[in-house]
């Protein structure tokens, strides 16, 4: 059984079990370097138009070699633009966001929509261009390389919500919606058409499945109300994925939402999201039983895997215990594809990440 047939299986896009719980993960910089070169193994990478998302489309010939059973691809920075540092080390991004590096993450330190008020100013406001040069010549690549042996997800993370913030700020923006100003549906419709531009062009280039990303939850509750959710935001993903399942009726839609987003996860499978990630382990209504006991009908589940403290900071023992707990509850009868719930980053040892691939080959086996 390829990697590609164990995916389909676990996702139920094939009846049967896969012959084990298929494996995915994340590198940072460092850690893809180090294994490149460890294994001899030269890093592809492929810059995103926003820039963490550049981790997860790339070092895929890196991440295979390790174990992994997807590949991830996206959309690339255009050919036309150049990014330049500025003395003080920030740059702008091709939304026009001006950045820093943080000490994980990078950050946003100007908003390009900072002072939106109307419609007419989310008109007037230029997104990138879906069909400049160079945008999915990854892509082309890699569903060239690796589509009969492996499930090719295409990423539209920082979709809706998340990509909306990081354009005009996350305050104004929570404040905004709380008083339902002008530009806010605008904007989110906006930030949706742009990225549906960009699901089609790479269901065009035949992935299978479209990874998005926005993040409703905090590590103890949801951060806005369900209701706003409802009101402003549900519509627009399932138009969006509406559109995606005109194109390709079997393309599968993925949701990477952090934090405890268990309240929405009716609604989450209404729009008509299959596949549920990260399943962030430790917040509230988010243990595996009642993920699987609740909403095990409703969605394939990947991730579960805590990297902010077991990755980097537990012992063998415990990395191996949660593991196998995850692997029998989330995996039973299938639905699940396990990965940590996020890009592992250089507070893990290399160790410990071969580790990790070693115990979720050792214990994932039907």
């Amino acid at each position: 059984m390829n990697s590609r047939e164990r995916v389909l299986r676990a996702f139920g896009k094939i009846k049967g079990l896969p012959d084990r719980i298929p494996v995915q993960f994340d590198l940072c910089r460092q850690l893809s370097d180090y294994f490149g070169k460890k294994l001899g193994i030269p890093v592809n990478y492929a810059d995103n138009l926003y820039e963490d998302v550049t981790y997860r489309i790339s070092a895929n010939e890196l991440r295979v070699a390790m174990g992994s059973d997807v590949v991830v691809t996206g959309a690339s920075v255009s050919d036309d633009y150049q990014i330049v540092k500025e003395a003080d080390g920030t740059w702008l991004n091709e939304y026009k966001m001006r950045m820093r590096q943080g000490d994980i993450y990078v950050e946003v330190i100007d908003y390009p929509l900072a002072h939106a008020e109307t419609k007419a100013d989310i008109e007037a406001f230029s997104f990138p261009n879906p069909d400049a040069p160079g945008r999915f010549r990854d892509a082309e690549a890699l569903v060239k390389n690796y589509k009969n042996d492996y499930l090719i997800f295409g990423d539209i993370e920082v979709t809706v919500f998340s990509l909306a913030h990081q354009l005009v700020g996350m305050e104004k923006l929570l404040i905004d919606m709380m008083m339902e100003t002008e530009y806010v549906v605008p904007l989110f419709e906006a930030c949706a058409e742009f990225q549906s531009q960009i699901g089609l062009r790479l269901i065009e280039k035949r992935v299978d499945a479209i990874w998005f990303g926005d993040d409703f939850g905090t590590q103890t509750n949801l951060i806005i109300p369900p209701e706003t959710f409802r009101d402003q935001l549900k519509p627009i993903y399932k138009k969006m994925i509406d559109r995606f399942k005109a194109a390709k009726p079997e393309i599968i839609p993925i949701l990477h939402c952090d934090g405890a987003v268990a309240e929405l996860l009716d609604d989450i499978h209404e729009i008509g999201f299959e596949v549920f990630n990260p399943v962030q382990p430790g917040v509230p209504g988010h243990l595996p039983h009642d993920m699987k006991s609740r909403f095990g009908d409703m969605f394939s589940f990947w991730g579960a895997i805590d990297q902010q403290e077991l990755l980097p900071k537990g012992t063998d023992e415990e990395l191996e215990k949660d593991i196998v707990e995850k692997i029998n509850i989330l995996g039973k009868g299938g639905g699940y594809m396990i990965s940590p719930a996020h890009i592992i980053q250089n507070d893990v040892s290399p160790e410990r990440v071969e580790k990790f691939i070693e115990l979720c080959l050792k214990h994932g086996k039907y």
